[in-house]
């Protein structure tokens, strides 16, 4: 519910009461998010908005919808390390969809993309894989 003295709430900053409150784990793995509707209630925002703040949340990986449950908290992966030689360098960028499929891609995750001095290219989940450099 809004009160009189509370500052308005925008897309961004309902995003950041929702990462908050998964970050402290008032929301844990598994649970479910409010629904756009008490979100909307519950801030005062509208439909759009609080659609917009999770679509956010979805989008930076924290987040992502279960057929049947709804939008749900992500449980953290650690990440396996990646070795890129000298000569190799890394970019990331988002799956197709038949890569998202192939890979086990999470909505809002991307894919790394380490390219080799020969030009060949092996991709990675970026939830579940990090770059390490080995120097000379």
């Amino acid at each position: 519910m809004i009160y009189p003295a509370q500052e308005q709430v925008g897309r961004n900053e309902l995003a950041d009461i929702l990462r908050a409150r998964i970050a402290s784990g008032q929301l844990r793995p598994g649970d479910r998010l409010p629904s756009e509707r008490d979100l909307s209630q519950t801030y005062g925002v509208s439909a759009v908005t609080a659609r917009a703040a999770v679509t956010q949340l979805r989008n930076e990986g924290l987040a992502e919808a279960v057929r049947g449950r709804g939008v749900v908290v992500r449980a953290p992966v650690e990440p396996e390390p990646v070795v890129v030689e000298p000569g190799e360098w890394v970019c990331a960028r988002n799956p197709t969809p038949a890569e998202r499929r192939e890979y086990q891609v999470p909505e809002g995750v991307p894919l790394l993309i380490v390219v080799h001095a020969d030009g060949l290219q092996d991709l990675y989940p970026a939830h579940r894989y990090r770059a390490v450099f080995r120097t000379g």
